[in-house]
């Protein structure tokens, strides 16, 4: 076999081995070759990509499939002339720079149903053989989407419910929060008013929980899964009472996908009161989950939350959102490999071979 190995390899720039909008990947393309060896070209790809399939079954014999792709760039670099060009016998290294584009697009993310992808490739091509690639992912996190409506603003819903089986009166609660926008690692706190004018005993809880939704062919797929349950203590039959409780967003949640048109990752905030022998009320609010990157501080007015009470139970060992750049340190893998392969030299597509990039 002429080719006895073909692989691509990327630095990491970070401990966490993630990369976000803007930065620079490089690495190198290792072809080791056990003779002298024709190829006709060698081209480097970075490429980011979304991905949904599913079927569905309709009765005993007949389901449909459902599938969608959803690209954001796919960059190409040829790392050989064009042209057959010949590569002596031995291990040869090509290194490549590649830039993720500084663009709106979704983070790294796998299920069953659907993926987003990011990765880089390379193609090797030979007169008379099926294409060789080698290809690695790389873990990507968007960074954070400060444009969206509302992401920054105090939260308020309110709801009743009037009890007419196993009980009389009504109960009523309003739920706040200081906002929708919550950073990994941070904590999210809740204030409940509950006016229980009811015969019955109530119980607050509150639930974190993720909704994960796939679009293809006009149709939808969707589930959910809790994530965090906090319960607060009974309130008394016909009696007021002010409740506070506090979940922290896990460092490890995945961060909210809410820029892919066929893949949304969506969290949300149900407060329920517990009712023996009752529908429980309950509100639903959204919470967007930010990546714990560098994002820019929040110039806001004096803070509306206060008028919620928040004050009362403010956090001062809060983290904060800096404008200061995360400090990186690059991680060379030690390669004990001869020179590379003459000077290869990275040679730009002519305008007929780019690939128009995506948004």
């Amino acid at each position: 076999m002429t080719i006895k190995d073909f692989l691509i390899e990327y630095n990491s720039i970070n401990s966490q081995n993630i990369f976000t909008n803007g930065d620079t990947i490089t690495g190198r393309i290792i072809l080791e070759v056990s003779k002298d060896t024709t190829v006709q070209s060698l081209i480097f790809i970075g490429k980011g990509k979304a991905t949904v399939c599913w079927y569905e079954q309709y009765g005993q014999y007949y389901h449909r499939y459902y599938w969608s792709d959803e690209k954001y760039y796919e960059i190409k670099q040829r790392i050989l002339k064009y042209g057959n060009e010949t590569i002596p016998k031995g291990r040869h290294v090509f290194p490549f720079t590649f830039k993720v584009p500084d663009r709106k697009m979704p983070s790294s993310f796998k299920s069953g149903t659907g993926k987003v992808v990011h990765k880089v490739k390379a193609e090797l091509k030979q007169s008379m053989k099926l294409t060789k690639e080698a290809k690695a992912h790389f873990t990507f996190v968007s960074k954070a989407d400060m444009d969206i409506h509302g992401l920054m603003e105090p939260q308020h819903e309110c709801t009743d419910k009037s009890l007419s089986v196993f009980g009389s009166g009504n109960v009523a609660m309003d739920v706040y929060t200081s906002r929708m926008g919550y950073q990994q690692g941070e904590d999210l706190r809740v204030k409940v008013v509950v006016h229980n004018q009811s015969s019955r005993a109530v119980k607050p809880k509150m639930v974190l929980y993720k909704k994960k939704s796939f679009f293809a062919q006009g149709e939808r797929k969707h589930s959910t899964m809790d994530i965090l349950e906090e319960k607060a203590e009974s309130i008394d039959a016909y009696s007021k009472e002010t409740v506070k409780m506090v979940i922290t967003i896990p460092r490890e949640l995945p961060s909210s996908i809410l820029n892919c048109g066929i893949i949304k990752l969506e969290y949300r905030l149900k407060i329920i009161l517990d009712i023996k022998y009752a529908i429980n009320p309950k509100v639903k609010l959204p919470i967007v989950v930010l990546p714990a990157l560098d994002v820019p501080d929040i110039k806001q007015p004096p803070d509306p939350a206060a008028a919620f009470g928040f004050e009362a139970f403010g956090n001062s060992n809060q983290p904060t959102w800096s404008q200061t750049p995360q400090c990186r340190t690059t991680t060379t893998q030690p390669l004990d490999l001869p020179p590379p392969y003459e000077s290869h030299t990275v040679y730009p597509l002519g305008d007929a071979d780019k690939y128009e990039s995506y948004l």
